[in-house]
């Protein structure tokens, strides 16, 4: 009896549609995602199991670490009504390229009369490690209360806003440094703040 000879199929398999999915996901990725902003004073925040999103406008953080204090403000317009205001307070003049430039710039630390000097850098020279001295906030020269009371006044001049403040402290900085911003806070009558930590395993 003579066998039945089978046709062979190809083995072929067509893979453009797969590489235009593969090249659409990769396409969506990119684009949404947000690269990590560099940090002038980089801190190893405390763990917690709490997840709360920080709000993406009026928003002034406060970074503590190794006995520095930095301030960063949300949002060109609200940065650039605050170091107008802080201008005016320690009679600065800042030309109009000098604040677009300051506008830019998500955090700082250094004090009101190295400020010039910090903005004529560029990124990754302010971002050096060490650079950035911190800002002074002792009773005898307290600016970060002035760059608190300018960035709450420019959220309320602009978007007619309550600003919003978080503290971002170091897990190993001592108290007393910590103690020393909230009681700023508290002399202005902002008794609530965000405390951003890391995410951490609840079984942890």
């Amino acid at each position: 009896m003579a066998k039945v000879k089978m046709s062979k199929k190809s083995t072929k398999i067509d893979m453009t549609a797969m590489c235009d999915v593969a090249f659409l996901l990769l396409s969506f990725f990119v684009m949404t995602s947000t690269a990590k902003v560099p940090e002038p004073l980089p801190v190893d925040m405390p763990a917690s199991t709490r997840e709360t999103k920080l709000p993406d406008t009026d928003l002034a953080t406060i970074t503590i670490g190794d006995k520095k204090v930095f301030f960063g403000m949300t949002g060109q317009d609200l940065r650039r009504d605050a170091i107008g205001k802080i201008a005016e307070k320690y009679s600065i003049q800042f030309t109009e390229e000098e604040v677009q430039r300051f506008s830019l710039i998500d955090g700082f630390g250094v004090p009101v009369g190295n400020l010039k000097q910090l903005i004529a850098l560029k990124g990754e020279e302010r971002n050096k490690p060490g650079l950035q001295p911190g800002i002074p906030y002792d009773s005898l020269d307290n600016q970060l209360s002035e760059w608190v009371l300018a960035a709450r006044y420019a959220a309320r001049d602009i978007h007619g806003a309550e600003l919003k403040i978080a503290i971002k402290g170091d897990a190993k900085e001592e108290y007393p440094t910590v103690k020393k911003v909230i009681d700023i806070l508290q002399k202005q009558k902002v008794n609530k703040f965000f405390l951003v930590t890391g995410l951490r395993s609840e079984d942890f």
